[in-house]
């Protein structure tokens, strides 16, 4: 793709790559590219005149004029690129490229009091907030989904698991509203991260205004959509620290449901299933393989969140009023951070929406430690005494020793005082499920109040602070 007006190539989505449909996956990756970030700089331009131009700091007329210049088209992004490696950041060469298209009299008040940290820090916010849009939808879409399964598998019995052993009966409902619990949280997080302009000028001042300075900002926001900060931030990065945790938590998240599907979809255990299609989840050299390809990607994304995280937690440490180094580290860093969540979240959305629950093989898998998982119940039978637990856990390693059923351990052990009907209603997983289906139906309340019409969890909070031109 070229450039219609110098030839230079335009920097499109970074989609093609041979590892892109893995880690670039859905709508995210186009709104990190370098297309988005320079469309985001053009727009912070553009808004910036009109805001300067309504409080009579720069002339009427110079809004039109850039909103004719702040057009991604006119600019060769590889050419930006390479003379920002000889200035440090590429807002330099991009104002001076935008001020030649700007008629001779009106150059002065192009990027007026701006330094080049305002135009990329407030382009950062931009890009995020664009690129967040599909990532909350896809985080609001696997919630749905595990709403869904939730309700349809409110009283599914299935074992419950505790460092990979089975430990008491549970539901699959009751699984799939602690995912939905947890991914509505990481929704609600998310959207409620506060993305603030940033217009300080060179040092924080905005001396160039004199002492007016302090009125541009609150415009500003208001005309891209972005919060107003209480003061310039050019080194105190909890903005971007914020978002980096919101997003590394909103990942965990996402890996944490993907590694529960991968390990029930294995095969000695087979209680889920992925989605099927041609050729998913198919092996190079065997050809029976059904592969959870879609909860390894969400892993594989995952993988690489937390170090990132870290990256930008990191450069937090900045000097003075300018930093050299740990601020220019977030901007690629950043832009990797909601990729690779976005990929994530699209991918468990596939993974949610298509998911088979196989409730048959849940209530036969309870059966594989010969009802070793009922012991807890059995010692509340006996009265919960010291002297019963240690009648059971006697029972349990003869039954375990001798590869028996727990139910014919009990009843050939003279010293257990429960009749045959006892036992059996202690060894029922379906009686011993406590809470589980109110837990449930609370978690499916919490999301229904969430996305009902006015909750917390509808849109993202404002415009996405695109601009017309």
């Amino acid at each position: 793709m070229t450039s219609p007006a110098t030839g230079g190539p335009l920097s499109g989505p970074s989609s093609s790559g041979l590892f892109s449909g893995m880690f670039a996956r859905g709508a995210v990756p186009a709104e990190v590219s370098d297309a988005a970030w320079l469309a985001a700089m053009l727009d912070v331009e553009a808004a910036l005149a009109r805001a300067q131009a309504r409080l009579g700091l720069v002339p009427a007329e110079v809004p039109a004029a850039l909103a004719r210049a702040c057009r991604p088209e006119l600019y060769d992004i590889a050419g930006l690129g390479e003379r920002a490696a000889r200035t440090g950041n590429p807002v330099i060469p991009l104002v001076a490229a935008l001020r030649e298209r700007v008629e001779p009299g009106l150059r002065r008040f192009v990027h007026l009091g701006a330094t080049s940290q305002d135009v990329n820090d407030t382009a950062a916010m931009l890009v995020a907030r664009r690129a967040l849009a599909p990532v909350l939808a896809d985080l609001s879409a696997c919630a749905d989904a595990c709403a869904r399964l939730a309700s349809a598998h409110r009283d599914t019995v299935m074992a419950g698991r505790t460092v990979l052993q089975h430990a008491v009966p549970v539901t699959f409902g009751l699984k799939a509203a602690g995912w939905l619990s947890a991914l509505d949280r990481s929704r609600t997080g998310l959207a409620e991260v506060p993305l603030p302009v940033q217009y300080g000028g060179a040092a924080g001042t905005l001396s160039v205004l004199g002492g007016r300075g302090h009125e541009v900002p609150p415009l500003l926001a208001a005309g891209l959509g972005l919060a107003e900060p209480v003061v310039p931030w050019h080194t105190d990065r909890t903005p971007v620290a914020r978002l980096a945790c919101a997003l590394g938590t909103a990942a965990g998240t996402l890996g944490k449901v993907a590694n529960d599907v991968k390990l029930l979809a294995q095969t000695e255990v087979a209680e889920v299933a992925e989605p099927a299609g041609p050729g998913r989840g198919t092996s190079s050299a065997m050809p029976h393989k059904r592969n959870p390809v879609g909860s390894m990607s969400v892993l594989a994304c995952v993988q690489r969140v937390p170090g990132l995280v870290a990256s930008i937690l990191d450069g937090m440490v900045q000097e003075h009023e300018r930093a050299a180094g740990p601020w220019q580290a977030e901007w690629e860093t950043l832009g990797e951070l909601l990729r690779l969540t976005g990929s994530a979240a699209s991918w468990l959305r596939e993974v949610l929406e298509g998911l088979t629950v196989d409730a048959a093989r849940m209530r036969a898998n309870l059966g594989a430690t010969r009802g070793l998982l009922m012991a807890e119940q059995v010692v509340v039978r006996l009265g919960g005494t010291p002297e019963a637990r240690r009648l059971v856990d006697a029972a349990c390693a003869r039954a375990a020793e001798e590869g028996a059923e727990l139910r014919e351990v009990l009843l050939a052990d003279p010293g257990v005082p429960l009749t045959a009907g006892e036992i059996d209603a202690a060894l029922d997983p379906a009686g011993a499920l406590g809470s589980a289906a109110a837990f449930v139906d609370r978690a499916l309340a919490a999301h229904e109040s969430l996305t009902a019409p006015g909750g917390r969890a509808n849109g993202t909070g404002g415009t996405d602070g695109r601009t017309s031109t």
